[in-house]
């Protein structure tokens, strides 16, 4: 199986990157902002992705961080691994990744990232690599489809002109009359809004720089009952305890 040490980093090619993202993410999905995006090989095969870009609206998020340029962060927003990968394979993976990018792309200052407690975990990943958790939030804007696929009110909102197949050929807009009402899609397609939450994460890779808002202690997770791993809820001590057994 190798060591998580043995893992190579190089940047790929956007098609073979989201043909793997298609394949392994929960989601099945890619992020079309996605604009860098790092392969990890071992062996010489590829079992892992992590694609960075720009998040949909830039806009809300630049004041984050004081000082932001509107070219000096990145979302990590997609990433993708199979399960040859030793342990540990992807904190280290975001690592090399996050090094690179300070060596390769200096104007990046801050790394975002959102872990999704409502499908998959609370981020264990990110607190592992060294991010600081900024925001929990119970999400609403999750529907399950009557087919069993699973859509987010972000896809929707950031293409309301596409034609949808569950909506008969019609576009988002076309639906909602040119507005966004997430609620009037659901109860067209007889969807099911997933309950959870939403975990938010910075990576300061300058680290002179300022937060503008309040890091939170990782026991907020506990608090707010947003512990989640693969889709199931956990605490962090049970957690804790698994991985010593």
């Amino acid at each position: 199986m190798g060591r998580a040490k043995d893992i190579e980093m190089r940047v790929i090619p956007a098609k073979l990157a989201n043909d793997f993202v298609k394949k392994h993410h929960y989601s099945g999905k890619v992020v079309s902002n996605s604009s860098l995006h790092f392969g990890c090989f071992l062996g010489g095969a590829l079992h892992g992705v992590m694609s960075y870009g720009s998040p949909l609206d830039k806009s809300k998020v630049l004041g984050t961080v004081e000082g932001t340029g509107w070219n000096s962060m990145l979302e990590l927003n997609r990433m993708a691994f199979d399960d040859t990968l030793p342990k540990n394979s992807e904190s280290r993976c975001i690592s090399i990744s996050l090094r690179l990018i300070k060596k390769n792309a200096p104007q990046i200052k801050w790394v975002l990232s959102f872990s999704d407690g409502t499908q998959c975990g609370d981020g264990s990943i990110y607190r592992a690599s060294g991010f600081k958790l900024i925001g929990i939030k119970k999400n609403k804007n999750t529907c399950k489809l009557p087919s069993g696929d699973v859509i987010h009110k972000m896809t929707l909102e950031s293409s309301p002109n596409s034609p949808r197949g569950e909506l008969g050929g019609r576009s988002y807009y076309e639906l909602t009359g040119g507005k966004y009402d997430f609620s009037k899609y659901v109860e067209e397609v007889g969807g099911e809004i997933l309950i959870g939450f939403q975990l938010k994460y910075i990576y300061l890779i300058d680290k002179e720089s300022k937060l503008n808002v309040e890091e939170l202690p990782f026991s907020e997770i506990d608090k707010q009952g947003a512990g989640m791993y693969k889709g199931e809820k956990i605490t962090l001590k049970e957690r804790q305890k698994l991985s010593t057994e």
